[in-house]
C-alpha cells in the first residue's frame, strides 16, 4: 500500500505526491526469528485483529474492545473493568487475568504484574502483543503463566490519542500502517504527567496503582532517534542511582538476564535504554538515563514500584517489534512465577526503609563505563536544504567496541529528609493531588504550635513558553528561616514517615525537578496585590529615616551596587517599601512549611 504525503510549496499551495510506504527510512536488515511461530493463521480461532493484517496494522479502539470483550466472555480467567474516562469521554479499560479473579491483589504473597500499552498511542506495540498473550493464556496452552502470578493489562491508556489515527503521524517509525497520536486530546504527554497528574487518564491510572498495588510495572513505548541492531530496548533506574535500591537490584540481577536470554532465544536482540551523546558522532558514546518522577520509570522508582520502560526500536518493522514485546511480557510473567516472592520482599524492604537523606536528581558522570554496542554504520551527508550535514544510516551492522556510557549517577541536590511538610487548607489542588498519589495526610482539628522552616524565593525564572500546559519554574533559589508558628485547625500535615515518604519529598521539596513548585502549582506566591502611592510613601520614608538613620547609609550602598535601582524611581520607593510593615509578608514565600 502507498502512502500519500503533502508537499507545501511557497505561497501555501499543497500538492500531493506519492511515496512507497516508509521507503524514506534507512535500509532495513533482514530478520526472522523463532518468535514468528507465535503468530496464528488468519483462519485460526481467536486470531487477533493485528494478526489478520500479518502484524502490519493495528485495530482502532472499537475493534480492540470488541475482540477483548469476546475473549473475556469466553474465559473464567479474564475480566474486563472500566477504570476511568478520557478527556473526550472514552471509557478506559483494564483486563484482569487470574485463576482467582475475586482475590486479585488481595494475596500479598502472590506477585502482580501491571502492563500498560498506548500511553503514547502511536507506539502501540504493547496492545497487540498483549492481546496475543491474553489469547494464548485464555484459549491456548499458556494458562500456566497464571499459576503463581496475576496480570493487569491496560491495552490503551491514551484512548483519545489512539483515535487520532493517521497514515502520517510518525514519519520516523515503521508501522503499524495507521498510528495514533503521541499526546492526549488535551495535548498532554502522559509520560510527563506522573508527578503532576493533570490529565484525567493519569489520575485514573494512579487509582489503579493505589488500588491494586502491583509488584512490577511495564510501560511499553517505541523509540525515536539513532539506528542500531537492537530491536527491543528497555531500562529502569539502576541500583547506583535508585530511590528504591532493592527493587532496582532485583531488576538488574534477575529480571534483565532472564528477559535478555528469552529474547535472544526467540531471535531478537535486546539492548539497554540509551541515547547518543552526539547525534553526528556516535563514537563519542551514549548516555545512560536516570529518570525523574515525571516519567513512568522515575515515578515507579520514587514510589517503590519496580518499573520497566520498554522502548522498541522504531526503525524495526511492526511485526518484529510486536513479537519481541510478546516475548518480553511472557518472560516477565514466567519470572514472577519463579522469582516473584523475592521481588515482593525487595519491594517491601524499599517501602519500609526510612533513609535520612535523599538525592533529588542525578547528573552524568564524567568517567564513563564501557560496553560493546551493536550499532549500525552511517555516513555524514551534506544537505542542500539545511546547509548542514545529516546522518544517513546504511543498514549495515557495526560493532562499537568499548563504547563509553555516561550514566546519570552523580547525586545532585541531596537533602536531609524532613519530618513533615505542612500545607494551609486553601491549597486544595495540591492536597488533592497528594491524595491521588496515595499519600497519607493528617488534618489538624485544633491549633498546634510547631517549629518550622519558611522558604523564601530569592531568585526565579518562569519558562518562556508552556511545557505540558504549565509554565515551569527554572533556576529558583531560596533562603530558609526558622520560625515558631501556631497552625490553625484545617492545616494539613504530610508526614515523611510513611511508605510513600520519598514520593512526598519529590513532590513537596521545591528544588526537586518534578515538585509541585517546579511545575508551577503555586503562582499566587509570585503576585503582589497591595501597593503604595507616592503621596503616601514619601512621608512614611521621611519618618523611617528620622527614626532609623542607618537606613540612609544602607540605601546609598544599595544605589551604588544596583544600576537598575539608581535609574528606576519606583524601585527606589520599593526598596523602602520592603522595610515597612505594610509590605506583603507572604510575597515570594513558599506556602508549604517544612518541619525539619
Amino acid at each position: 500500500m502507498n502512502r500519500f504525503l503533502a508537499l507545501v510549496l511557497a505561497g501555501g499551495v499543497v500538492l500531493p505526491f506519492q511515496l512507497p510506504a516508509a521507503d524514506w527510512l534507512p535500509p532495513l536488515p533482514a530478520w526472522s526469528g523463532a518468535s514468528e511461530s507465535l503468530i496464528k493463521a488468519k483462519n485460526a480461532p481467536w486470531v487477533t485483529p493485528a494478526e489478520l493484517t500479518g502484524l502490519t496494522d493495528s485495530p482502532d479502539y472499537n475493534a480492540t474492545l470488541v475482540y477483548l470483550r469476546k475473549l473475556v466472555d469466553s474465559s473464567e480467567l479474564l475480566e474486563l473493568e472500566q477504570f476511568g474516562v478520557s478527556a473526550q469521554g472514552r471509557p478506559l479499560y483494564l483486563v484482569k487475568a487470574s485463576k482467582a479473579l475475586h482475590k486479585i491483589a488481595q494475596n500479598p504473597a502472590r506477585p502482580l504484574l501491571l502492563v500498560q500499552a498506548g500511553i503514547h498511542s502511536g507506539e502501540i506495540d504493547g496492545k497487540d502483543a498483549g492481546l496475543m498473550l491474553l489469547r494464548d493464556i485464555a484459549q491456548g496452552e499458556k494458562t500456566h503463566l497464571l499459576a503463581n502470578a496475576d496480570l493487569l493489562f491496560i491495552p490503551v491508556l491514551s484512548a483519545d490519542g489512539h483515535e487520532r489515527r493517521s497514515l502520517y503521524n510518525r514519519m520516523n517509525q515503521r508501522g503499524p500502517l495507521q498510528q495514533g497520536w503521541r499526546a492526549t486530546a488535551q495535548n498532554l504527554n502522559l509520560n510527563r504527567d506522573y508527578a503532576k497528574a493533570d490529565a484525567p487518564e493519569m489520575q485514573a491510572l494512579l487509582g489503579v496503582i493505589n488500588r491494586f498495588q502491583p509488584d512490577l510495572y511495564i510501560d511499553v513505548h517505541v523509540t525515536d532517534g539513532e539506528d542500531y541492531q537492537y530491536d527491543i530496548t528497555y531500562g529502569f533506574n539502576e541500583p547506583f542511582a535508585a530511590v528504591s535500591p532493592n527493587g532496582a537490584s532485583w531488576l538488574a540481577k534477575l529480571y534483565r538476564p532472564a528477559v535478555n536470554a528469552a529474547l535472544e532465544q526467540a531471535g531478537h536482540i535486546p539492548g539497554p535504554l540509551v541515547f547518543g551523546v552526539d547525534s553526528k558522532d556516535f563514537s563519542k558514546g551514549i548516555s545512560g538515563w536516570t529518570a525523574s518522577p515525571r516519567y513512568s520509570n522515575g515515578y515507579g522508582d520514587v514510589r517503590h514500584l519496580p518499573t520497566v520502560l520498554v522502548e522498541n526500536h522504531s526503525l524495526k518493522p511492526y511485526r518484529q517489534r510486536v513479537l519481541g514485546t510478546y516475548v518480553l511480557l511472557e518472560q516477565s510473567l514466567k519470572l514472577l512465577n519463579e522469582q516473584g516472592k523475592a521481588l515482593i520482599l525487595a519491594r517491601q524492604a524499599d517501602l519500609q526503609a526510612r533513609p535520612r537523606s535523599m538525592a533529588l536528581s542525578y547528573a552524568a558522570s564524567e568517567q564513563p563505563d564501557y560496553i560493546d554496542f551493536k550499532g549500525i554504520s552511517y555516513q555524514l551527508k551534506p544537505s542542500a536544504i539545511s546547509g548542514d550535514n545529516y546522518v544517513a544510516w546504511t543498514g549495515q551492522p557495526k560493532l562499537y567496541e568499548k563504547l563509553p556510557v555516561y550514566w546519570d549517577k552523580v547525586a545532585q541536590n541531596e537533602i536531609v529528609i524532613p519530618k513533615a511538610y505542612w500545607l494551609p487548607p486553601e491549597q486544595h489542588t495540591v492536597i488533592q493531588r497528594l491524595k491521588l498519589h496515595g499519600i497519607e495526610v493528617t488534618v489538624l482539628d485544633k491549633a498546634q504550635k510547631v517549629i518550622l522552616q519558611q522558604l523564601s524565593v530569592t531568585a526565579h525564572t518562569f519558562a518562556a513558553k508552556p511545557f505540558e500546559s504549565r509554565f515551569m519554574l527554572q533556576d529558583a533559589s531560596f533562603s530558609r528561616s526558622n520560625i515558631s508558628r501556631t497552625l490553625g485547625a484545617g492545616w494539613v500535615k504530610v508526614d515523611t514517615d510513611q511508605q510513600l515518604g520519598r514520593l512526598v519529598v519529590a513532590l513537596l521539596e521545591p528544588t526537586a525537578p518534578d515538585s509541585f513548585f517546579s511545575w508551577g502549582f503555586f503562582p499566587g506566591m509570585f503576585e503582589r496585590t497591595e501597593y503604595f502611592e507616592p503621596y503616601a510613601i514619601e512621608p512614611l520614608i521621611e519618618r523611617m529615616l528620622a527614626q532609623q538613620p542607618e537606613l540612609q547609609q544602607q540605601f546609598e550602598q544599595a544605589l551604588a551596587k544596583d544600576e537598575a535601582l539608581r535609574n528606576n524611581p519606583r524601585e527606589r520607593y520599593n526598596w523602602f517599601y520592603r522595610q515597612m510593615p505594610f509590605y506583603d509578608n507572604q510575597y515570594l514565600k513558599y506556602p508549604v512549611l517544612i518541619q525539619p
